[in-house]
């Protein structure tokens, strides 16, 4: 049995590996911000055959906040052998390109927030000597296109963010894994026309669960998105800038 604080628990890909994890009798502490959903969504994980499941409503964007929930899972549960990192917003394009404050305020919830709690949860599971952190990043990072610069930008970031915790726990047995998600169908892509490259949230969340089973140390999700950004990546810029991407 594990026990796992999920951070953005509402989050489709969340619940994806949140009923991976209560098949599987592990123990969960849930954060959202929609109090009303987070309960919905621990009764669910109750009958699917999770061993605990406690809540917390909280808006993750609140940085004096996260000792705090820290310290309330910690106390449910014991102790915390791993964290998922799930939250996060797609950010509309042509109005961060229109008013700045929309791309200060999702870069909040989509890096700096994320950067906050995994830098608490590593300190805290470095000082143990053991855990595991997950954080579903996207391939959107990869490479700055005008589609989606935006959000692709503070992911970016995160993955960098990421790569360096990874460096600096590399002699602990604390693992840090970075999940680059493809499109994945989920109410936050609802708008946007499906095709053959979208996966579902169920099959990414029970590929993330098995993160905190065999850590990597990043993983594209589906796998054929490894391949894929890596054509991307290797276009010329002065190609890549002329592109309608």
């Amino acid at each position: 049995m594990k026990r796992i604080l999920v951070l953005g628990a509402n989050s489709a890909i969340a619940q994806g590996a949140e009923r991976e994890a209560s098949r599987q009798g592990d123990a969960l502490f849930l954060v959202a911000r929609n109090e009303e959903h987070l309960a919905q969504v621990a009764d669910d994980l109750r009958v699917r055959g999770a061993s605990q499941v406690h809540t917390l409503a909280a808006d993750l964007t609140d940085a004096t906040r996260h000792e705090a929930i820290l310290d309330a899972a910690e106390a449910a549960l014991g102790s915390v052998d791993g964290a998922l990192v799930a939250h996060g917003v797609l950010t509309d394009q042509p109005a961060a390109e229109r008013d700045p404050e929309v791309l200060r305020r999702d870069f909040d919830v989509n890096f700096l927030s994320a950067a906050s709690l995994l830098t608490h949860l590593a300190n805290r599971f470095e000082a143990r000597g053991s855990g595991a952190l997950v954080v579903i990043s996207s391939v959107a990072g990869d490479r700055g296109r005008q589609s989606n610069y935006a959000y692709g930008s503070a992911k970016a970031a995160l993955s960098a963010f990421a790569s360096g915790l990874r460096n600096r726990l590399a002699k602990s047995r604390v693992t840090v894994t970075t999940v680059k998600a493809g499109f994945v169908d989920t109410p936050m892509t609802a708008h946007v026309a499906k095709n053959a490259l979208f996966a579902s949230a169920g099959d990414l969340g029970r590929a993330i669960y098995r993160c905190f089973d065999k850590p990597r140390d990043v993983v594209y999700l589906p796998w054929f998105w490894r391949p894929i950004m890596g054509v991307v990546r290797a276009v010329p810029e002065r190609l890549f800038k002329q592109m309608k991407l």
